[in-house]
């Protein structure tokens, strides 16, 4: 989707820069899989996430050629209806598929028509607008950020009995940021396509009860943009 998107909108001063928030064995593959055109980068100490306070994936923020916030950060067209999957037979009701597509074509109409028409789009927000949305971190979440690049440094050291406690300052980390599934994540069980969606995943997702997995995206409906 991001491929195609960029595609479409190059020619209109849009760029894509991904960041993966994980190791770089992780993350390569996928990124050399993917073929993008557009720059892929891998922040594994998540120095992105402690900046703008990324909590999970797909989360994206908007920012013009000055290098101002036109959106701060929020769910990039993504819903909880996986929420509502069957877990034996992998399935979604239709319902939650339905609302998915119209969710995500929202969103990504949104960012065509602000790529096209900058400032004078509806969806670009103004500095006073853009600043009442930024969610500022807690001392909380600063001091989880310095635990988890401690765990992960301590991980990389390859030291004899650094890998043990570097788990200790990551999981101490999560305590201390629970709303940081990007930061679960890093010490979480993988399966075998090495993604952390488990019965650990299942059980910290069902915990949330009312409260969201992928907060919505405040996008107003808007008719389709004109093709250009």
């Amino acid at each position: 989707m991001w491929q195609s998107l960029f595609d479409e909108l190059k020619d209109h001063g849009f760029i894509v820069l991904a960041v993966a928030l994980d190791r770089p064995e992780a993350a390569r593959p996928w990124i050399e899989a993917a073929k993008a055109t557009y720059p892929c980068l891998i922040d594994r100490d998540h120095h992105l996430a402690d900046l703008y306070n990324l909590v999970n994936v797909p989360q994206a923020l908007w920012l013009d050629e000055a290098g101002r916030i036109v959106r701060p950060p929020e769910t990039a067209g993504a819903t909880d209806g996986f929420r509502a999957m069957d877990r034996k037979t992998f399935t979604m009701p239709e319902g939650a598929l339905a609302e998915r597509t119209r969710v995500r074509a929202l969103y990504f109409d949104a960012l065509r028509d602000w790529a096209r028409r900058g400032p004078a789009s509806a969806h670009a927000l103004d500095a006073g607008r853009a600043a009442a949305k930024l969610r500022l971190p807690q001392d909380a979440v600063a001091e989880a950020h310095a635990r988890f690049r401690l765990g992960q440094q301590l991980l990389r050291s390859g030291q004899a009995g650094d890998a043990e406690e570097a788990r200790e300052w990551m999981a101490e980390a999560t305590r201390r940021h629970p709303d940081s599934w990007a930061m679960w994540r890093q010490a979480a069980a993988k399966d075998a396509r090495g993604l952390a969606s488990g019965p650990e995943f299942w059980a910290r997702v069902d915990a949330l009860g009312s409260r969201p997995y992928y907060a919505p995206a405040e996008i107003s409906e808007a008719p389709r943009p004109p093709a250009s």
